[in-house]
């Protein structure tokens, strides 16, 4: 089961976006004093309590509007709806009821969905009696808050977290490997979990966007537990003109942050693409375990060194993934297909990798001695000790007497003899450096 899903909607104007980036942490959606800014659905992932959720910020919903833009924006908001989990309603404490306040209300109750009504805006005590109106919505007790000032978020959160199950019911899933199969449309995913599982499980079809929705399906072998997670294929932004596709591309991304292991496949035919490198970069940003799967195998012509030229070219262009292994298969023969959960497990067990911290200091140690940090300004980077503070991904923190004397070639060289040294073969590893305190 993934991350609860929580959908942010209201008629424009009300302070959708900046109770968004209140929640984010951080300032994601553009915030502006116009309706309309927002049109497309932005997520971001927020936690609160012991509960990790992801976010949905909509583009306002204007029931009876004729203009295009807005109506485009209000389907995208359906959709949002359609796919959470739980729905924080937001109106506007100073502006008061309307209409179509009213109509989204209506919209709403129609999706059986748990709704938290919020009144934004209540900016002080005096402004409390606006929030009495509301229930005249008839979808609960009204929360008032303030986005912009940050009150009255603990309890609008208690009671969207109130909707989820206990998180104790997530605790099964991590005994699971998690693998998302990601990649453009048509390159195979769904055919290889078929043939993993050994069952017509997820629908296969030559038509692209054929999954739109990420689907688990569970599977234990010798390798362990894992689940397979098959995502609909990402198309570039221009080709993406069904909102129901649009958000298909949230769950992608979703599903990649849920994820241990990722696996790029790549249409052998057709080689590794724009959108190729941008999809698994997402994943790289994050330190994933990656793994890159080259499909249909079986339809290229074969000459000496085929398969090593077609690396070499993919290599190229995916230069940041020099740590993923590459496995040539062919889903509809079989072809390597017993390779697959071999490799998924080898990347994991790397991810999941703890080194002890006098053997990494040996190390690190011997790698100063080898090349001194360069000087950056007037002072060179002195490295006193590291220590791994996690795993999944592996993750090293450098005490040290200027992190702003790090230069990048130095990190990347230090990155390298980690890898050298130790076998992180099929992972993201992360790398902190800190000021050591006197």
């Amino acid at each position: 089961m993934g991350k609860p899903i929580v959908a942010v909607v209201g008629r424009p104007n009300v302070g959708k976006s900046t109770l968004f980036n209140k929640l984010a942490g951080k300032r994601i959606s553009i915030v502006q004093d116009t309706p309309g800014v927002t049109r497309d659905r932005i997520y971001a992932e927020a936690e609160w309590l012991k509960y990790n959720f992801t976010i949905i910020d909509t583009g306002g919903i204007e029931p009876e509007s004729s203009d295009i833009i807005i109506s485009q924006m209000r389907r995208q908001a359906q959709i949002a709806i359609e796919t959470s989990d739980v729905i924080i309603f937001i109106v506007d404490g100073k502006e008061g009821l309307t209409d179509s306040d009213r109509e989204v209300a209506q919209m709403l109750r129609k999706s059986s969905k748990p709704i938290v009504l919020v009144v934004n805006k209540i900016d002080h005590l005096k402004d409390e009696n606006n929030i009495y109106e509301f229930y005249n919505l008839g979808i609960g007790e009204p929360v008032s808050i303030s986005a912009s000032q940050g009150l009255g978020l603990g309890d609008m959160l208690d009671k969207v977290v109130g909707n989820f199950k206990d998180p104790d019911s997530y605790d099964e899933e991590d005994e699971y490997i998690k693998i998302a199969f990601i990649g453009k449309p048509n390159v195979g995913k769904s055919s290889l979990i078929n043939k993993l599982i050994g069952e017509d499980r997820v629908i296969v079809s030559s038509v692209p966007g054929t999954t739109r929705d990420a689907i688990d399906s569970y599977l234990e072998t010798e390798y362990g537990k894992f689940i397979l997670i098959d995502t609909a294929g990402i198309r570039r932004r221009s080709k993406v003109k069904e909102e129901i596709e649009r958000y298909s591309v949230i769950r992608t991304y979703a599903a990649i942050e849920r994820a241990d292991v990722c696996i790029l496949m790549i249409d052998a035919v057709h080689g590794v693409t724009e959108q190729d490198e941008k999809i698994i970069g997402y994943a790289h940003e994050m330190n994933k375990a990656i793994i890159v799967i080259v499909n249909k195998w079986d339809l290229v012509e074969k000459e000496t060194n085929t398969m090593k030229n077609l690396k070499n070219k993919m290599q190229v262009n995916l230069s940041f993934l020099s740590y993923a292994p590459y496995l040539f298969i062919s889903a509809l023969t079989g072809q390597r297909v017993q390779k697959v959960l071999e490799t998924v497990k080898g990347a994991y067990d790397n991810y999941s990798k703890r080194i002890k911290t006098g053997v990494l200091n040996d190390v690190i140690s011997r790698a100063i001695s080898m090349k001194e940090p360069p000087i950056v300004g007037t002072q060179r980077l002195k490295i006193y000790y590291a220590t791994q503070i996690g795993t999944k991904p592996p993750t090293f923190v450098f005490f040290v007497n200027n992190p702003e004397c790090l230069h990048f070639s130095y990190q990347r060289y230090l990155e390298n003899q980690l890898r050298d040294n130790f076998d992180f073969e099929g992972t993201g590893i992360k790398l902190e450096f800190r000021r050591k305190k006197e």
